[in-house]
This record gives C-alpha cells, sequence and structure tokens, in this order.
C-alpha cells in the first residue's frame, strides 16, 4: 500500500518541487555555486520588504507586542474568541515543533555553523511579514452566526482586493490558498507529527513496537477530544502546554550548554566565521545564508500565511494589535529556540557529525553527551511540539476548509458545521494513518503545498500593506 500510494503522488511532487525550487539566476544563466530556490527567494524579498517599508517595525514595536501578551490592553467587550496570549500560543505551537529540534540540525549539517546565523537573521525579518498577515487577518474577518470568527489570508486575499478594485484577482489566491492549506494540513501539520510521535516513542521503549496502530488511535482521540471545541478547544490546551513544552525544552537546552560553557564562545566565532566565509561549505556565504533561511522558513512559517488564521480569533477592535503580538512568534520560535538548539549542537563538539546522524538523532546525540538518560527529557517534549502542532493545524485546515465550502452554502450554517466535522474525521483518520505508515511522497506533497500557500499570500500582502502601515500610524499616534 505505501508503494502504490508514493508512486501516485511522486509525479505530482516532482512537479511542484519543479515549480517552488526552480533556480531563476540558473534560468538567466548565472552560475552560481549553489542553487537558490524561487520559494525561498519569495519570501526572504518580501520579509525584508516589509521589514523596510514599515521602518523596522519588528524592533520598535517589541515591547508593546510584550504589554499586549500580559494583557495590559485587554477588555471583555473586544470583539473575538480568545486573548492575545492564547492566540499567540496556539500560532506559536504550530511552529515550534520538530523543526526546532531537526530542522536546525539540517542546517548545521548542510551549512555548518554559520546557518545559524541566517537562520536568526530570516527570524528577525519575518517578525515583520508576521505583523503584516495576522493585521489583515483581523481586519478582514467574519463574525459568524454561532458567534465564533472566520479569518486569515483567504479573507484579505478576496475581501481586501476586491476593494482595490481586484475582485476575480482576489477570488483566485483566496481559492488557491484553501486549497493548498486545507489540504496541506494533513501531511506536514499531521501525518508527519504522528508518524514522528510514534516513531521517537518506540526508539524510546522498543517493546512497543507492532503497536503503531494503537498508538496512532491514542493520539487521534486526544486530538479529537480538543478540536471538537474549535478555536477556544484548542487555545485552551495550547496556553497550558504551550509554555510547559518551551519551558522543559529551554531548560534542558541550557543545562547542556552550560554544561559545555567553556565553548560558548568558540560557538559564537564559529556561527559568525562560518556565516561570512568565502569558502564555506555548500557554496560559500550564499550557500550557507540559503539554508539558514529555507530552514526557518520551514519552521517560523511566516509569509505562509497559517498563523494569521489562529489570530483573526482574537478578542480586540484594534487590527494592529493583533499584528504586534504576532511579530513575537518569529523570535520565540528562531530567534530564541532554534539558537538554542544550534548552541547544544555547536557547543557539544559534534556539530561536525562524525556518525552522519540525521535529524532528531543529531541533536539527541548532543543531549547525550551531557548523561546518556539526558536524550529521554526530549521525548516528552517531542511529544508535545508535535501533538500542539496536530491540533493547531486542524484549526487551519478546517478554516481553509470551511471557506471553500461556504460559497455553496452560504446561508445554511448548519450544512457548513456539518461538512466541517466531516472534515474533522477526516483529519484524525490521517492521524492514524500517519503513525502506521511510511508514506514520503503524501507528506511531501503536503509540504509542497504549504510552501505554495506564501504565492498567493505575499502577492496580497504586498498590495494590502500600504493598509497596515496606515494602521500603525494611526495607532501609534494614540
Amino acid at each position: 500500500m505505501n508503494e502504490a500510494v508514493n508512486q501516485f503522488f511522486l509525479p505530482i511532487v516532482t512537479f511542484l518541487d519543479q515549480v517552488l525550487f526552480w533556480d531563476p539566476f540558473a534560468a538567466l544563466g548565472l552560475q552560481l555555486p549553489v542553487k537558490i530556490p524561487f520559494i525561498i527567494l519569495w519570501l526572504i524579498a518580501g520579509a525584508t520588504f516589509f521589514t523596510i517599508y514599515l521602518r523596522f517595525i519588528n524592533l520598535r514595536g517589541f515591547k508593546h507586542a510584550i504589554d499586549l501578551v500580559l494583557g495590559k490592553y485587554d477588555k471583555a467587550s473586544h470583539t473575538g474568541e480568545i486573548s492575545h496570549f492564547q492566540a499567540l500560543a496556539t500560532a506559536t505551537a504550530s511552529t515550534v515543533g520538530l523543526g526546532n529540534i531537526a530542522g536546525v540540525a539540517v542546517a548545521i549539517t548542510m551549512g555548518g555553523p554559520g546557518a545559524t546565523f541566517w537562520l536568526i537573521i530570516a527570524g528577525f525579518l519575518g517578525m515583520t511579514t508576521k505583523l503584516v498577515e495576522c493585521t489583515l487577518g483581523v481586519k478582514y474577518r467574519r463574525l459568524n452566526p454561532d458567534g465564533s470568527v472566520s479569518g486569515g489570508p483567504m479573507y484579505y486575499l478576496r475581501d481586501g482586493l476586491a476593494l482595490k478594485g481586484w475582485a476575480k484577482t482576489g477570488k483566485v489566491l483566496a481559492f488557491l490558498f484553501a486549497v493548498f492549506a486545507s489540504i496541506g494540513a494533513f501531511g506536514i501539520g499531521n501525518m508527519f507529527q504522528s508518524n514522528q510521535m510514534i516513531a521517537q516513542t518506540i526508539i524510546t521503549f522498543p517493546s512497543l513496537e507492532g503497536k503503531e496502530v494503537w498508538l496512532g488511535l491514542i493520539v487521534a482521540l486526544l486530538t479529537g477530544i480538543v478540536i471538537v471545541g474549535g478555536i477556544k478547544g484548542i487555545a485552551r490546551v495550547n496556553d497550558k502546554l504551550f509554555p510547559m513544552m518551551a519551558g522543559i525544552y529551554i531548560v534542558s537546552a541550557l543545562i547542556v550548554i552550560g554544561i559545555n560553557y567553556t565553548r560558548i564562545d568558540d560557538a559564537f566565532i564559529a556561527i559568525l566565521e562560518g556565516a561570512f566565509s568565502p569558502s564555506g561549505i555548500k557554496g560559500g556565504i550564499v550557500g550557507v545564508m540559503i539554508i539558514g533561511f529555507r530552514r526557518a522558513a520551514f519552521s517560523n512559517e511566516a509569509g505562509i500565511g497559517s498563523a494569521a488564521i489562529a489570530h483573526s480569533s482574537v478578542k480586540t477592535e484594534t487590527p494592529v494589535t493583533e499584528g504586534f503580538v504576532a511579530l513575537l512568534e518569529p523570535f520565540i520560535d528562531t530567534v530564541v529556540v532554534c539558537t538554542i538548539t544550534a548552541l547544544v549542537i555547536i557547543t557539544s563538539g559534534l556539530y561536525l557529525n562524525p556518525d552522519q546522524l540525521a535529524g532528531t538523532q543529531l541533536t539527541s546525540a548532543a543531549f547525550a553527551t551531557v548523561s546518556p538518560w539526558f536524550p529521554y527529557v526530549l521525548l516528552p517534549t517531542i511529544l508535545l511540539f508535535a501533538y500542539t502542532t496536530i491540533i493547531s493545524w486542524s484549526y487551519y485546515g478546517v478554516k481553509s476548509f470551511d471557506f471553500l465550502v461556504g460559497d455553496f452554502v452560504e446561508r445554511k450554517w448548519k450544512k457548513r458545521i456539518l461538512a466541517t466535522r466531516v472534515y474533522q474525521l477526516i483529519y484524525l483518520f490521517f492521524t492514524v494513518m500517519g503513525a502506521v505508515l511510511h508514506l514520503n511522497a503524501v507528506v511531501d506533497f503536503s509540504d509542497m503545498l504549504i510552501l505554495a500557500m506564501a504565492v498567493p499570500n505575499i502577492i496580497g500582502l504586498y498590495i494590502l500593506v500600504p493598509e497596515v502601515r496606515q494602521a500603525l500610524k494611526v495607532y501609534i499616534k494614540k
């Protein structure tokens, strides 16, 4: 069965890979030492433009963002379903995951310690992208008949562009985004996470081998209990689990770094030298830069548009406030968590990867340099990271699917709710399948779709970002 499904999806994956990862410089006849994928350039260009256009609001607004998260400006009378902190926890929980453990290891393995520097720069620039997309997400959200809220790129692409006189273009971009998100959620946000949860559990407890189906059913059950409550249920779980899982991982990592404190100076020197070394791995400065930016894109999802779906449900009357809150996500995900992971690997001396370890294995081996039992600390962290990603992406998929069926049953709210329940059941089915099957092509397919979300999303952001700048001017004056 694995082989048959893989063969079905393989041609589609190959096509998407050619579209999203084609090298525009090579197409122009410029032979650079490393391939520069279109989709990574697309994300870098957008993040850089928004940061400059909004005059580095990611730095200027950082303190205010923290004040908002702490609830200094919360009011019970505000329209919405969840608090600023719950929105931040839900959106960040969907990005802080296995990419922060395995993805950083991959970046360092491919690009050396220098990739860490560019990963941090990507996180810094991505803060502004998150501000733009989440501000627009709240501005163009809709209040549903049952009091719930729907928002995200599909709404600001359709309604925002319509106000600019680009109604047809907006509808097409919104439709593409919703299709990419509703299908893509099954793979990287669900099956991959479920698969890695079960795999890591079996590695730690070999006696559970052969019981993947039962373990998958337990994960699906735990997921179903939460997602049936919608964003309120998901937020209630995430605002408890996210601080706990982040705390466990950060404290554990800091212990490893602390024990290897004599190598911290050397680690930072290796990061800076590797970032700007013309003879660096994989094509020098450009190669290391692209590796860092690519892993950051997979990690913090800035520009993908997914976080705007969660942030749209926040309780606020001023959209730009949620933009401020959202800029903290790439900082937490990439600047803090990914950097700590990188320092664990580099200070342990395993960044050269002599045993050719992959992903979580390399990070686990770095933890083991402190004590043979220390990798066991990683297990609950990995399980929590993956679980919160699954429940968060279920909401992204549901809202995207609801947008697609909305035009067909616009006035029949009960039928729309029924349709989303069917989607949730299918989502839970794939949770179990992810634990049992090794469908590499399916996961690659969904991974491509999630990256493809950035294409229509950033087109819309370029068109609508003047609205965000004007909103910031008005808000800052107040």
